[in-house]
């Protein structure tokens, strides 16, 4: 039988915060195509919720994931001279 490893694998976790959370600020390698570097956030809700959500989107003529960036953009609008 062989011995494990002791390097980190891709699911530890990080020592400096500030610099995970930061990671994501630079962008893929290879993507100098000019395209936009998106982030994935995932959150539990009610399926209540989740169906009001669905249908305020729909009467609103924009989907789910525009109007939440929209929402979360006006609550935590960017620091001056940070990137949007």
């Amino acid at each position: 039988m062989t011995d494990r490893s002791n390097r980190r694998g891709f699911a530890s976790r990080p020592s400096d915060a500030e610099g995970w959370i930061k990671a994501s600020d630079t962008p893929p390698r290879g993507a100098d195509d000019g395209t936009t570097f998106t982030a994935r956030l995932t959150i539990d809700v009610t399926p209540a919720l989740r169906g009001r959500i669905k249908v305020a989107a729909f009467k609103r003529g924009v989907t789910v994931a525009e109007m939440l960036r929209c929402l979360l953009a006006r609550e935590f609008p960017a620091e001056p001279g940070e990137p949007s």
